[in-house]
Protein backbone atom coordinates (compact mmCIF):
# COMPACT_ATOMS: atom_id res chain seq x y z
CA UNK A 1 0.00 0.00 0.00
CA UNK A 2 1.36 3.09 -0.70
CA UNK A 3 0.25 6.78 0.71
CA UNK A 4 0.68 9.97 -1.58
CA UNK A 5 1.48 12.42 0.56
CA UNK A 6 1.69 16.43 0.79
CA UNK A 7 5.31 16.31 1.98
CA UNK A 8 6.79 18.74 4.98
CA UNK A 9 9.99 19.94 4.53
CA UNK A 10 11.50 18.76 7.49
CA UNK A 11 10.40 16.42 10.39
CA UNK A 12 11.61 16.40 13.72
CA UNK A 13 9.76 17.50 17.08
CA UNK A 14 9.52 20.88 18.79
CA UNK A 15 8.24 20.65 21.82
CA UNK A 16 8.40 23.28 24.64
CA UNK A 17 8.92 23.66 28.35
CA UNK A 18 6.75 23.99 31.25
CA UNK A 19 7.64 24.84 35.32
CA UNK A 20 8.97 23.18 38.44
CA UNK A 21 10.42 24.03 42.06
CA UNK A 22 11.91 22.13 44.81
CA UNK A 23 12.90 21.79 48.56
CA UNK A 24 13.89 18.48 50.51
CA UNK A 25 14.31 16.77 54.28
CA UNK A 26 17.67 15.60 55.21
CA UNK A 27 16.85 11.56 54.79
CA UNK A 28 17.64 9.24 52.77
CA UNK A 29 14.16 7.82 52.27
CA UNK A 30 11.88 7.74 49.65
CA UNK A 31 9.93 10.58 48.05
CA UNK A 32 6.30 9.55 48.19
CA UNK A 33 3.69 8.82 45.05
CA UNK A 34 2.27 11.09 42.85
CA UNK A 35 -1.23 11.88 42.02
CA UNK A 36 -0.33 13.24 38.50
CA UNK A 37 1.20 16.16 36.65
CA UNK A 38 1.13 17.83 33.37
CA UNK A 39 4.67 19.41 32.46
CA UNK A 40 5.57 20.72 29.13
CA UNK A 41 8.59 20.02 27.24
CA UNK A 42 11.01 22.39 24.97
CA UNK A 43 12.79 21.35 22.25
CA UNK A 44 17.03 21.83 22.61
CA UNK A 45 16.97 23.66 19.82
CA UNK A 46 14.49 25.32 20.18
CA UNK A 47 15.41 29.05 20.87
CA UNK A 48 18.70 28.85 18.33
CA UNK A 49 16.90 30.55 15.51
CA UNK A 50 18.16 27.62 13.11
CA UNK A 51 16.05 26.81 10.15
CA UNK A 52 14.01 23.84 9.49
CA UNK A 53 16.79 22.07 7.52
CA UNK A 54 19.77 22.99 9.78
CA UNK A 55 17.60 21.71 13.24
CA UNK A 56 17.29 18.13 11.39
CA UNK A 57 21.03 18.59 10.63
CA UNK A 58 21.37 19.35 13.92
CA UNK A 59 19.45 16.30 15.33
CA UNK A 60 20.62 14.28 13.02
CA UNK A 61 24.58 14.81 14.13
CA UNK A 62 23.17 14.08 18.11
CA UNK A 63 21.43 11.12 16.98
CA UNK A 64 24.71 9.58 15.78
CA UNK A 65 26.91 10.47 18.42
CA UNK A 66 24.11 8.94 21.12
CA UNK A 67 23.57 5.55 18.77
CA UNK A 68 27.33 5.46 19.55
CA UNK A 69 27.06 5.71 23.18
CA UNK A 70 24.07 3.49 23.35
CA UNK A 71 26.00 0.66 21.55
CA UNK A 72 29.15 1.00 23.28
CA UNK A 73 26.56 0.72 26.55
CA UNK A 74 25.15 -2.53 25.88
CA UNK A 75 28.26 -4.42 23.93
CA UNK A 76 30.77 -3.18 25.17
CA UNK A 77 33.21 -1.57 22.80
CA UNK A 78 35.32 0.69 24.75
CA UNK A 79 35.51 4.62 23.75
CA UNK A 80 37.38 7.44 25.40
CA UNK A 81 37.56 7.71 29.11
CA UNK A 82 36.11 11.09 30.73
CA UNK A 83 38.93 13.12 33.21
CA UNK A 84 36.31 12.26 35.96
CA UNK A 85 36.23 8.72 35.12
CA UNK A 86 40.05 8.55 35.55
CA UNK A 87 39.83 10.29 38.24
CA UNK A 88 37.80 7.62 40.06
CA UNK A 89 40.75 5.18 39.45
CA UNK A 90 41.89 2.07 37.94
CA UNK A 91 39.76 0.32 40.60
CA UNK A 92 36.55 2.11 39.90
CA UNK A 93 34.49 0.33 36.52
CA UNK A 94 32.61 2.94 34.94
CA UNK A 95 29.07 2.06 33.25
CA UNK A 96 28.53 4.11 30.27
CA UNK A 97 24.95 5.74 29.78
CA UNK A 98 23.19 7.07 27.32
CA UNK A 99 23.90 11.19 27.75
CA UNK A 100 22.18 13.82 26.39
CA UNK A 101 18.67 13.81 25.27
CA UNK A 102 16.39 16.37 22.88
CA UNK A 103 14.28 18.11 25.05
CA UNK A 104 14.36 19.89 28.05
CA UNK A 105 12.24 19.81 31.20
CA UNK A 106 12.02 23.07 33.20
CA UNK A 107 11.98 22.11 37.35
CA UNK A 108 13.48 24.57 39.92
CA UNK A 109 15.55 22.81 43.01
CA UNK A 110 16.37 23.16 46.57
CA UNK A 111 14.49 25.84 49.29
CA UNK A 112 14.09 28.72 47.71
CA UNK A 113 13.55 27.17 45.04
CA UNK A 114 15.74 28.12 42.57
CA UNK A 115 14.71 26.94 38.58
CA UNK A 116 16.84 25.36 35.72
CA UNK A 117 16.46 23.89 32.44
CA UNK A 118 17.16 20.12 32.72
CA UNK A 119 17.32 17.30 29.69
CA UNK A 120 14.86 14.24 30.15
CA UNK A 121 16.38 11.41 28.91
CA UNK A 122 14.01 7.90 28.94
CA UNK A 123 17.55 6.19 27.83
CA UNK A 124 19.14 6.55 31.64
CA UNK A 125 18.12 6.85 35.77
CA UNK A 126 20.20 9.76 37.04
CA UNK A 127 18.84 12.77 37.70
CA UNK A 128 22.11 15.80 38.09
CA UNK A 129 22.68 18.96 38.01
CA UNK A 130 25.99 21.03 38.44
CA UNK A 131 26.84 22.59 41.65
CA UNK A 132 28.77 24.47 43.64
CA UNK A 133 31.73 25.01 44.25
CA UNK A 134 32.80 23.82 40.71
CA UNK A 135 36.30 21.35 40.42
CA UNK A 136 35.65 21.83 36.21
CA UNK A 137 31.55 22.45 34.97
CA UNK A 138 30.29 23.53 31.85
CA UNK A 139 29.06 27.08 31.12
CA UNK A 140 24.59 26.94 31.52
CA UNK A 141 22.68 30.04 30.85
CA UNK A 142 21.46 29.58 34.83
CA UNK A 143 23.46 30.28 37.99
CA UNK A 144 24.97 26.59 39.12
CA UNK A 145 23.02 25.63 41.95
CA UNK A 146 25.02 26.37 45.61
CA UNK A 147 23.97 23.66 48.13
CA UNK A 148 24.62 25.93 50.68
CA UNK A 149 21.68 28.85 49.86
CA UNK A 150 19.48 25.59 50.17
CA UNK A 151 17.58 24.81 53.56
CA UNK A 152 16.78 21.24 52.34
CA UNK A 153 19.69 19.84 50.56
CA UNK A 154 21.27 17.15 52.74
CA UNK A 155 24.33 14.51 51.24
CA UNK A 156 23.47 11.08 51.06
CA UNK A 157 25.66 8.71 53.33
CA UNK A 158 27.24 5.53 51.90
CA UNK A 159 24.55 3.97 54.51
CA UNK A 160 21.62 5.49 51.91
CA UNK A 161 19.25 2.68 49.78
CA UNK A 162 19.48 5.35 47.32
CA UNK A 163 23.45 4.92 47.14
CA UNK A 164 23.38 1.43 46.83
CA UNK A 165 21.33 1.77 43.46
CA UNK A 166 24.02 3.87 42.11
CA UNK A 167 25.62 1.15 39.50
CA UNK A 168 29.22 2.64 40.49
CA UNK A 169 29.56 4.57 43.70
CA UNK A 170 32.40 5.67 45.81
CA UNK A 171 32.30 6.82 50.05
CA UNK A 172 35.08 9.41 49.81
CA UNK A 173 33.87 9.69 53.47
CA UNK A 174 32.02 8.28 55.93
CA UNK A 175 29.04 10.71 55.53
CA UNK A 176 29.00 11.29 51.74
CA UNK A 177 28.30 8.68 48.80
CA UNK A 178 30.17 10.21 45.61
CA UNK A 179 29.34 9.01 42.20
CA UNK A 180 30.78 8.68 39.06
CA UNK A 181 28.36 8.75 35.55
CA UNK A 182 29.88 7.97 32.66
CA UNK A 183 28.16 9.13 28.70
CA UNK A 184 30.66 8.34 26.54
CA UNK A 185 33.16 9.84 24.12
CA UNK A 186 34.09 12.40 27.25
CA UNK A 187 30.90 13.30 28.69
CA UNK A 188 30.39 12.65 32.74
CA UNK A 189 29.35 14.03 35.94
CA UNK A 190 31.02 13.28 39.01
CA UNK A 191 29.87 14.62 42.49
CA UNK A 192 27.61 13.58 45.56
CA UNK A 193 24.34 11.43 45.90
CA UNK A 194 21.89 13.97 47.91
CA UNK A 195 18.65 14.44 48.46
CA UNK A 196 16.74 17.68 47.88
CA UNK A 197 12.99 19.04 47.29
CA UNK A 198 12.26 19.50 43.48
CA UNK A 199 9.19 21.34 41.99
CA UNK A 200 7.69 19.93 38.92
CA UNK A 201 4.31 21.76 37.73
CA UNK A 202 4.14 23.71 40.54
CA UNK A 203 4.42 20.46 43.01
CA UNK A 204 6.70 20.02 45.88
CA UNK A 205 8.36 16.89 45.58
CA UNK A 206 10.85 16.81 48.68
CA UNK A 207 13.81 13.57 49.12
CA UNK A 208 14.48 13.73 45.63
CA UNK A 209 17.92 11.88 45.39
CA UNK A 210 20.29 13.50 43.08
CA UNK A 211 23.54 14.09 42.11
CA UNK A 212 25.21 17.27 42.93
CA UNK A 213 28.05 17.21 40.21
CA UNK A 214 30.84 19.37 41.28
CA UNK A 215 32.82 17.89 37.93
CA UNK A 216 31.00 17.86 34.79
CA UNK A 217 32.26 17.93 31.10
CA UNK A 218 30.95 17.01 28.06
CA UNK A 219 29.34 18.78 25.18
CA UNK A 220 26.59 17.42 25.18
CA UNK A 221 24.99 18.50 28.38
CA UNK A 222 25.53 22.51 27.62
CA UNK A 223 21.97 23.22 26.66
CA UNK A 224 20.86 22.70 29.98
CA UNK A 225 22.14 22.55 33.87
CA UNK A 226 21.73 18.41 33.82
CA UNK A 227 19.66 16.01 33.11
CA UNK A 228 16.11 13.88 34.76
CA UNK A 229 16.46 10.35 34.27
CA UNK A 230 13.07 8.84 32.58
CA UNK A 231 14.53 5.38 32.86
CA UNK A 232 13.30 2.01 34.46
CA UNK A 233 16.00 1.84 36.98
CA UNK A 234 15.55 2.88 40.43
CA UNK A 235 17.40 6.35 40.74
CA UNK A 236 14.82 7.75 37.67
CA UNK A 237 12.32 9.96 38.74
CA UNK A 238 9.48 7.82 37.68
CA UNK A 239 11.10 5.16 39.95
CA UNK A 240 11.49 8.00 42.58
CA UNK A 241 7.82 9.03 42.63
CA UNK A 242 6.40 5.75 42.42
CA UNK A 243 4.99 6.37 39.15
CA UNK A 244 2.87 3.66 37.44
CA UNK A 245 2.88 5.22 34.43
CA UNK A 246 4.07 8.01 32.12
CA UNK A 247 3.38 9.49 28.89
CA UNK A 248 4.15 12.37 26.17
CA UNK A 249 2.97 13.45 23.23
CA UNK A 250 5.38 15.02 21.02
CA UNK A 251 4.08 17.97 18.35
CA UNK A 252 5.65 18.67 14.58
CA UNK A 253 8.74 20.62 14.23
CA UNK A 254 6.33 22.99 12.86
CA UNK A 255 3.96 23.45 15.71
CA UNK A 256 5.19 25.74 18.53
CA UNK A 257 2.59 24.54 20.59
CA UNK A 258 3.61 22.95 24.13
CA UNK A 259 4.34 19.35 24.01
CA UNK A 260 2.70 17.67 27.11
CA UNK A 261 4.45 15.28 29.92
CA UNK A 262 2.23 13.23 31.74
CA UNK A 263 3.13 11.77 34.90
CA UNK A 264 1.10 9.57 37.13
CA UNK A 265 -2.74 9.35 37.15
CA UNK A 266 -2.93 11.86 34.02
CA UNK A 267 -1.00 9.56 31.67
CA UNK A 268 -3.91 7.70 29.40
CA UNK A 269 -5.00 7.98 25.92
CA UNK A 270 -8.35 9.43 25.20
CA UNK A 271 -10.99 7.37 24.53
CA UNK A 272 -11.75 8.15 21.06
CA UNK A 273 -8.33 7.45 20.17
CA UNK A 274 -7.50 3.76 18.08
CA UNK A 275 -4.73 2.59 21.00
CA UNK A 276 -2.42 0.22 20.82
CA UNK A 277 -0.47 -1.59 23.00
CA UNK A 278 2.69 -4.29 23.34
CA UNK A 279 4.60 -5.50 26.21
CA UNK A 280 7.47 -4.35 27.34
CA UNK A 281 10.31 -6.51 27.63
CA UNK A 282 12.82 -6.36 30.14
CA UNK A 283 16.49 -6.54 29.63
CA UNK A 284 18.61 -7.88 32.92
CA UNK A 285 22.21 -6.49 31.69
CA UNK A 286 19.89 -3.22 30.64
CA UNK A 287 17.22 -2.37 32.96
CA UNK A 288 16.70 1.34 32.20
CA UNK A 289 15.58 0.69 28.82
CA UNK A 290 12.08 0.28 27.53
CA UNK A 291 12.63 -2.58 25.42
CA UNK A 292 9.30 -3.95 22.92
CA UNK A 293 9.31 -6.57 20.56
CA UNK A 294 9.98 -5.62 17.15
CA UNK A 295 7.96 -9.05 14.82
CA UNK A 296 8.34 -7.18 10.98
CA UNK A 297 8.26 -4.30 8.65
CA UNK A 298 5.86 -3.19 6.00
CA UNK A 299 7.12 -1.42 3.35
CA UNK A 300 4.61 -0.29 0.63
CA UNK A 301 3.31 -3.39 -1.21
CA UNK A 302 6.34 -5.62 0.79
CA UNK A 303 5.68 -7.29 4.39
CA UNK A 304 9.11 -8.06 5.69
CA UNK A 305 9.35 -11.00 8.19
CA UNK A 306 12.68 -12.00 9.34
CA UNK A 307 14.14 -14.59 12.30
CA UNK A 308 13.08 -13.56 15.51
CA UNK A 309 16.85 -13.43 16.06
CA UNK A 310 17.07 -10.08 14.31
CA UNK A 311 15.57 -7.50 16.69
CA UNK A 312 15.61 -9.84 19.78
CA UNK A 313 17.69 -9.45 23.28
CA UNK A 314 21.05 -11.72 22.74
CA UNK A 315 21.84 -13.79 26.04
CA UNK A 316 24.97 -11.21 26.47
CA UNK A 317 22.87 -8.14 26.01
CA UNK A 318 22.88 -7.01 23.04
CA UNK A 319 20.27 -6.59 20.60
CA UNK A 320 16.89 -5.65 21.13
CA UNK A 321 14.78 -2.73 20.15
CA UNK A 322 13.72 0.56 22.55
CA UNK A 323 11.94 3.60 22.20
CA UNK A 324 13.58 6.32 22.97
CA UNK A 325 13.21 10.21 23.27
CA UNK A 326 16.66 11.29 23.32
CA UNK A 327 17.65 10.10 19.74
CA UNK A 328 15.73 11.26 16.59
CA UNK A 329 17.06 9.22 13.95
CA UNK A 330 15.16 5.27 13.70
CA UNK A 331 18.22 3.37 13.86
CA UNK A 332 17.04 -1.10 12.69
CA UNK A 333 20.03 -3.74 12.93
CA UNK A 334 21.36 -4.11 9.80
CA UNK A 335 19.62 -6.99 8.65
CA UNK A 336 16.17 -5.47 8.92
CA UNK A 337 17.31 -2.00 7.78
CA UNK A 338 18.93 -3.59 4.22
CA UNK A 339 15.82 -5.70 3.86
CA UNK A 340 13.73 -2.14 4.29
CA UNK A 341 16.23 -0.19 2.39
CA UNK A 342 15.76 -2.49 -0.94
CA UNK A 343 12.23 -2.59 -0.39
CA UNK A 344 12.28 1.25 -0.21
CA UNK A 345 14.63 1.48 -3.42
CA UNK A 346 12.48 -0.62 -5.29
CA UNK A 347 9.24 1.50 -4.85
CA UNK A 348 10.44 4.55 -5.11
CA UNK A 349 9.60 5.84 -8.36
CA UNK A 350 12.63 8.44 -8.08
CA UNK A 351 16.45 8.31 -8.44
CA UNK A 352 18.85 7.81 -5.50
CA UNK A 353 20.42 10.90 -4.49
CA UNK A 354 23.44 11.90 -1.97
CA UNK A 355 22.16 12.73 1.67
CA UNK A 356 25.19 12.80 3.19
CA UNK A 357 25.04 16.91 3.63
CA UNK A 358 21.87 16.02 6.09
CA UNK A 359 23.43 13.46 7.63
CA UNK A 360 20.97 9.82 6.09
CA UNK A 361 21.80 7.12 4.02
CA UNK A 362 18.79 6.52 2.35
CA UNK A 363 17.82 9.51 -0.25
CA UNK A 364 16.13 10.34 -3.59
CA UNK A 365 16.28 13.63 -6.09
CA UNK A 366 12.89 14.76 -6.04
CA UNK A 367 11.55 15.81 -9.01
CA UNK A 368 11.71 19.41 -10.57
CA UNK A 369 8.33 20.28 -10.23
CA UNK A 370 8.51 19.90 -6.28
CA UNK A 371 7.19 16.90 -3.76
CA UNK A 372 3.67 17.44 -3.85
CA UNK A 373 2.75 14.34 -5.96
CA UNK A 374 5.09 12.08 -4.82
CA UNK A 375 4.19 8.87 -3.91
CA UNK A 376 5.81 7.81 -1.05
CA UNK A 377 5.71 3.73 0.38
CA UNK A 378 3.83 3.50 3.58
CA UNK A 379 5.57 2.55 6.80
CA UNK A 380 4.64 0.28 9.36
CA UNK A 381 6.35 -1.34 12.29
CA UNK A 382 4.91 -4.57 13.75
CA UNK A 383 5.49 -5.09 17.38
CA UNK A 384 3.98 -7.92 19.45
CA UNK A 385 0.49 -7.20 19.17
CA UNK A 386 0.60 -3.69 17.59
CA UNK A 387 1.44 -2.15 14.49
CA UNK A 388 2.90 1.28 14.41
CA UNK A 389 1.41 2.83 11.20
CA UNK A 390 3.61 6.04 10.29
CA UNK A 391 2.36 9.18 8.43
CA UNK A 392 4.75 10.07 5.57
CA UNK A 393 5.95 12.81 7.23
CA UNK A 394 7.11 10.68 10.53
CA UNK A 395 9.57 8.68 8.25
CA UNK A 396 10.81 11.17 5.71
CA UNK A 397 12.56 14.62 5.20
CA UNK A 398 13.30 16.77 2.24
CA UNK A 399 16.46 18.66 2.11
CA UNK A 400 15.40 21.83 0.16
CA UNK A 401 18.66 22.87 -0.61
CA UNK A 402 20.11 19.33 -2.26
CA UNK A 403 16.40 18.71 -3.45
CA UNK A 404 17.33 14.89 -1.41
CA UNK A 405 14.04 13.52 0.18
CA UNK A 406 15.44 11.07 2.55
CA UNK A 407 14.77 8.56 5.10
CA UNK A 408 14.91 8.77 8.43
CA UNK A 409 15.92 5.04 9.16
CA UNK A 410 19.17 4.45 9.08
CA UNK A 411 21.05 0.44 10.26
CA UNK A 412 23.24 -0.43 13.50
CA UNK A 413 24.40 -3.03 15.03
CA UNK A 414 24.10 -4.12 18.35
CA UNK A 415 20.68 -2.14 19.25
CA UNK A 416 17.65 -0.89 17.45
CA UNK A 417 16.48 2.26 18.52
CA UNK A 418 12.97 3.96 17.64
CA UNK A 419 13.39 7.11 17.45
CA UNK A 420 11.26 10.72 18.01
CA UNK A 421 10.76 11.40 14.46
CA UNK A 422 8.42 8.55 14.35
CA UNK A 423 6.83 9.58 17.66
CA UNK A 424 6.08 12.82 16.49
CA UNK A 425 1.63 13.57 16.79
CA UNK A 426 1.46 9.94 18.56
CA UNK A 427 0.99 9.52 22.50
CA UNK A 428 2.96 6.76 23.80
CA UNK A 429 2.22 5.22 27.52
CA UNK A 430 4.92 3.36 29.22
CA UNK A 431 2.84 1.65 31.80
CA UNK A 432 5.62 0.53 34.02
CA UNK A 433 3.38 -1.02 36.43
CA UNK A 434 2.04 -3.39 33.88
CA UNK A 435 4.86 -3.58 31.50
CA UNK A 436 2.93 -2.93 28.52
CA UNK A 437 3.80 0.34 26.12
CA UNK A 438 0.71 2.07 24.76
CA UNK A 439 0.41 4.26 21.33
CA UNK A 440 -2.49 6.03 19.36
CA UNK A 441 -2.21 8.99 16.79
CA UNK A 442 -3.14 12.42 18.33
CA UNK A 443 -2.91 15.72 17.75
CA UNK A 444 -0.35 16.76 20.54
CA UNK A 445 -0.70 20.43 19.86
CA UNK A 446 -4.59 19.88 21.54
CA UNK A 447 -3.37 17.42 24.38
Amino acid sequence: MEAQIRLLLLVAMAIVAGCATGGLAATASRPGSLEGLRVALTHVDAHGNYTKLQLVRRAARRSHHRMSRLVARTTGVPMMVSKAAAAAGADLQVPVHAGNGEFLMDLSIGTPAVPYAAIIDTGSDLVWTQCKPCVECFNQSTPVFDPSSSSTYSALPCSSSFCADLPTSKCTTATKCGYTYTYGDSSSTQGVLAAETFTLAKEKLPGVAFGCGDTNEGEGFTQGAGLVGLGRGPLSLVSQLGLDKFSYCLTSLDDTSKSPLLLGSLAAISKTAAVQTTPLVKNPSQPSFYYVTLKGLTVGSTHITLPSSAFSVQADGTGGVIVDSGTSITYLELQGYRALKKAFTAQMKLPAADGSGIGLDLCFAAPASGVDQVEVPKLVLHFDGADLDLPAENYMVLDSGSGALCLTVMGSRGLSIIGNFQQQNIQFVYDVGGDTLSFAPVECAKL
